[in-house]
C-alpha cells in the first residue's frame, strides 16, 4: 500500500504554503531545498518547526512544502500553519496541543494600502500653517 499523504494549505501575510505531509523520517524540504537552505535564518526554522515540537513528532514526518509571496518570515508563518493543519488532518488527537499553542490560528495582519494624497498607508504630507 501507498503511503498516505496530507495536504494543507498555511497563509500569512501574502505568502502562500502548500504542505504535503507524509509518515517518514524528519525532512522538510522547502521548494526543493533543504529548510535551512531555503529560510536563512535559525529563527525561522524554529518557527516552521514549533507545530512539530509540540506534538513531539520531529521524526515522524516528512513534509514537502511549495512556497509563494511574501518575504522570509510571511513563508515562515505560512509553513507553520500549513504544517498544523497537515498533522491535524492525520491525527485529531493533537487539537487540544496545537490549539493551546495557537498554531491553528491564521494571522489575518495584511500590509494596509497607500491611500491617495498620502506618501503611505499612515504617513500624512507635513502640515505648513503658511
Amino acid at each position: 500500500m501507498a503511503k498516505e499523504i496530507f495536504h494543507a494549505v498555511g497563509r500569512r501575510k501574502s505568502s502562500v504554503a502548500r504542505v504535503f505531509l507524509a509518515e517518514g523520517t524528519g525532512k522538510i524540504t522547502v521548494n526543493g531545498k533543504e529548510l535551512l537552505d531555503h529560510m536563512r535564518r535559525e529563527s525561522l526554522v524554529i518557527v516552521v518547526r514549533q507545530p512539530l515540537e509540540v506534538t513531539n513528532t520531529e521524526k515522524k514526518y516528512d513534509i514537502k512544502s511549495t512556497v509563494s509571496g511574501g518575504g522570509n518570515a510571511g513563508q515562515a508563518g505560512a509553513l507553520r500553519l500549513g504544517i498544523a493543519r497537515a498533522i491535524l488532518m492525520h491525527d485529531e488527537s493533537y487539537k487540544k496541543a496545537l490549539k493551546a499553542g495557537g498554531f491553528l490560528t491564521r494571522d489575518p495582519r495584511e500590509k494596509e494600502r497607500k491611500k491617495y494624497g498620502q506618501p503611505g498607508a499612515r504617513k500624512k504630507f507635513q502640515f505648513s500653517k503658511r
